[in-house]
C-alpha cells in the first residue's frame, strides 16, 4: 500500500503548505514554473520539508519525463540508462536526485556533462550543504533554493491534511516532537492509527519506540545519538563516543556527516589545547571522503579516539561568538586610520594608514576601544 506521505502530497503549488519565501506570490520557484523556465536546481533543507514534492509539481508544470533516483544506491549505469531510453519528442528528461550529496566526486564529474549538455535536467535533493557536498563545476550549473524547517501553523495544516483524528494535545505532542519534519510526523500518524487504531499522546510515544522508528536516521533519533556523541567526546569519553559512532554507522549514517561534526568539535571544543586535532579531525574527513564505507569506520575511529582524549578549551569558540555579537549590535564601525590600507596618494593625503597620537594602540574602532573577547 503506498505510504501515506505519497497519498496526501500536493500536485499543484497553490496546495503546498509553507516555504513560502520560495512559492508565494512572484517568487523565484513560482515565477520559474509559472513562465515554464526549464532549468537544473538543487533544493537544500532539513528532512521533511517538502524536497521530493517540490520537485515533482515542477515536473509536472513543465510536462517533462520524470526519474527518480536515490545517490544512496544509484551509480553511473543508472544514469546512462535514462539517457538512452527514448521520451516523447522535445520532453525534456528530469532526474530527480535525492542525497546528492552521497554522489562521490566520479558519480557527479559522470553527471556533469549531461546537465551541461541540457540531455538532462538535474533536480537534487540535499539536506547538507551544496557548497560542500557538490562537486564546484556541477555546483555552479545549478540553482540553489533553500527550504526551511515547517513552523506550528504549517504543521498543524498538514497533519489536518491526513484526515486523521488527531486530538489537540496529541496535535501539540506531534508537532514538538518532528520538529519541523512534515514526513515524520505524517508517518508516525500512520503507524501509530495501524498499530493502535487510535492516536493519542500515549500510542504516539509507544510508535516512537518501534524500532522501526527508532532507527529513522532522519528521525528524532539521529539528533538525539549525535548530540550524545558529541557530548561523549566533550566529556573525554572515548568509549561511549565509541559506541555512539558504532550506533550511527550500524543505522546507516552517512559517514561524511559524522566526520564533518568531527571537524567542527576540534575547533569548537579542543581548539587551542590541541592545536593538531584540526588536523587529524581534517585528515579524517579526507579519508572518509576518498575511502567510503566499510573501510572509513576505522579512520572515524581514530579520529574519535583522538578527540575524545585530547584536552579541550573553548576560549577561541567564546572569542568569536562574543565578537560576532558585537558586530551584529554595533555594524560597520569606522576602521581606525591607522590601520586602513592606502593605496592612492589621495588617501594618504586624507590620514590613511598614518597614525597619530590621539588614537589606539588595540586596533579597534573607537567605539570598541578596550574589548577583551579571548581570554
Amino acid at each position: 500500500m503506498e505510504p501515506l506521505a505519497s497519498r496526501i502530497r500536493p500536485e499543484k503549488l497553490d496546495d503546498y503548505v509553507g516555504q513560502e519565501h520560495l512559492v508565494g506570490p512572484g517568487k523565484p520557484f513560482r515565477v520559474a514554473i509559472e513562465q515554464g523556465h526549464i532549468f537544473s536546481f538543487v533544493l537544500w533543507g532539513p528532512p521533511g520539508t517538502g524536497k521530493t514534492t517540490l520537485a515533482r509539481i515542477y515536473v509536472n508544470a513543465i510536462n517533462a519525463a520524470f526519474y527518480e533516483l536515490s545517490a544512496v544506491s544509484a551509480g553511473k549505469e543508472d544514469i546512462r540508462k535514462i539517457i538512452k531510453e527514448r521520451s516523447i519528442l522535445d520532453q525534456p528528461k528530469v532526474l530527480f536526485l535525492d542525497e546528492i550529496h552521497r554522489f562521490n566526486k566520479a558519480q557527479q564529474d559522470f553527471l556533469l556533462p549531461f546537465v551541461e549538455s541540457g540531455e538532462l535536467v538535474l533536480i537534487g535533493a540535499t539536506t547538507e550543504n551544496p557548497s560542500f557536498e557538490v562537486i564546484p563545476a556541477l555546483l555552479s550549473r545549478l540553482r540553489v533554493f533553500v527550504l526551511e524547517e515547517f513552523n506550528v501553523e504549517q504543521m498543524t495544516a498538514i497533519i489536518d491534511r491526513t484526515g486523521m483524528d488527531v486530538p489537540a494535545d496529541a496535535k501539540f505532542w506531534l508537532i514538538e516532537m518532528a520538529n519541523g519534519d512534515a514526513r515524520q510526523a505524517i508517518t508516525m500518524i500512520e503507524n501509530t492509527k495501524r498499530l493502535y487504531d487510535r492516536i493519542t499522546i500515549e500510542t504516539l510515544k509507544e510508535t516512537l519506540q518501534s524500532k522501526f522508528l527508532r532507527y529513522d536516521k532522519k528521525g528524532e533519533e539521529h539528533y538525539n545519538v549525535i548530540s550524545a556523541f558529541i557530548k561523549s567526546m566533550r566529556a573525554s569519553k572515548p568509549d561511549a563516543a565509541m559506541y555512539y559512532l558504532a550506533r550511527m554507522i550500524e543505522s546507516g549514517e552517512d559517514p561524511k556527516f559524522i566526520a564533518r561534526r568531527m571537524v567542527i568539535f576540534a575547533s569548537e571544543d579542543i581548539g587551542l589545547a590541541q592545536p593538531t586535532a584540526l588536523v587529524v579531525a581534517n585528515a579524517v574527513f579526507r579519508a572518509v571522503e576518498t575511502i567510503g564505507l566499510p573501510e572509513c569506520t576505522l579512520n572515524l575511529a581514530h579520529g574519535v579516539a583522538y578527540l575524545a582524549n585530547a584536552s579541550k578549551d573553548r576560549s577561541a569558540n567564546d572569542a568569536i561568538e562574543a565578537a560576532m555579537e558585537d558586530a551584529k549590535k554595533f555594524g560597520n564601525l569606522p576602521v581606525p586610520m591607522q590601520i586602513r590600507n592606502a593605496p592612492t596618494k589621495l588617501m594618504k593625503e586624507l590620514g590613511y594608514g598614518k597614525k597619530t597620537e590621539e588614537q589606539s594602540d588595540d586596533l579597534f574602532p573607537a567605539k570598541l576601544s578596550g574589548r577583551k573577547y579571548f581570554e
